[in-house]
């Protein structure tokens, strides 16, 4: 048996079916995928290379890619700016609880759990509807009738609309792993802050903040990564609209390809996410490492 598990070839055995698996779910098709971006191609007839001319035809002559880059910027200065620091006065408070932790734990973690479909529909037609739903009923229930709206059908407040239903999804997922890091600290530190008489805010800001910030900055990361593939909870909401206000760059590749059939131009929109991604996700670790340096001098 020792003799069968040193054996080089039995590793390779094991391993062989989930990497065929992976090569043909993911490393071929981000092959093809690149691969067709320098072509001109409707998904029927073949191919014709064209060079960069899709790349140019994005970023230079097609306004609507970057109404999506736009709104995919929208998504990172949201998550940023207002998600992060909700996702951190909730850690701090459900970790300061006594009693029933456990429950809000599981109470703000499961939003996580359902489906984007599922919390897209929700929202659509139990919050956001312009006759049933809570927010326009609340609001004339306290006589702000006249600052009811149709939310996702009115171009100033959809984006807003799904960017505040994105993050009641994913915040509770976040919040776990500031409890997590927040759990993690030594009780002797806090202990002794409280004894030198510092308030629990100053615990928070002095203490708590900057011990856990490695993990501040992965949710940061992983709030960008994902801002920049949004796709599902924008279709299932509005599917872009209205009038495009609400198009991400993943709606409009998804539109181009299998709406117009032009997969060379959605393929090529693809790679620019990509690559976007990646050139964002370059510059934060960049910013991140250089704050971490002077926080340690």
């Amino acid at each position: 048996m020792n003799r069968t598990l040193r054996n080089p070839a039995t590793f390779i055995l094991f391993i062989l079916p989930a990497l065929i698996l992976y090569s043909v779910f993911y490393i071929y098709p981000i092959f093809t995928t690149f691969q067709f971006g320098f072509t001109d191609y409707n998904g029927l007839s073949k191919p014709e290379y064209i060079g960069f001319e899709n790349y140019v035809t994005a970023l230079t002559d097609d306004p609507n890619f970057w109404v999506g880059f736009l709104n995919n910027v929208w998504f990172i200065l949201f998550s940023i700016f207002v998600q992060v620091p909700i996702i951190l006065l909730i850690a701090v408070l459900v970790a300061g609880v006594k009693r029933f932790r456990g429950f809000y734990k599981t109470t703000v973690f499961l939003p996580s759990i359902l489906s984007t479909a599922v919390v897209g529909v929700l929202f659509t037609f139990v919050v956001f509807h312009p006759q049933i739903g809570i927010l326009n009923s609340g609001l004339t229930a306290i006589g702000l009738e006249s600052w009811t709206m149709g939310w996702l059908g009115d171009e100033r407040t959809a984006m807003l609309s799904i960017l505040v239903t994105n993050a009641w999804q994913w915040t509770g997922f976040y919040v776990v792993l500031v409890l997590a890091a927040i759990f993690g600290i030594s009780k002797e530190v806090l202990e002794a802050a409280e004894i030198d008489g510092a308030t629990s805010f100053q615990r928070t800001r002095f203490i708590i903040i900057p011990l856990i910030r490695p993990v501040i900055f992965v949710i940061i990361l992983l709030s960008i990564t994902g801002a920049m593939k949004a796709l599902d909870i924008v279709i299932v909401m509005t599917n872009g609209g209205p009038f495009g206000s609400t198009e991400v760059m993943a709606t409009y590749m998804y539109r181009v390809a299998f709406n117009q059939d032009y997969y060379g131009y959605g393929n090529a929109i693809a790679n620019l996410i990509f690559i976007f991604s990646l050139l964002i996700t370059l510059i934060f670790n960049s910013i991140s490492k250089k704050y971490g340096d002077v926080e340690g001098e």
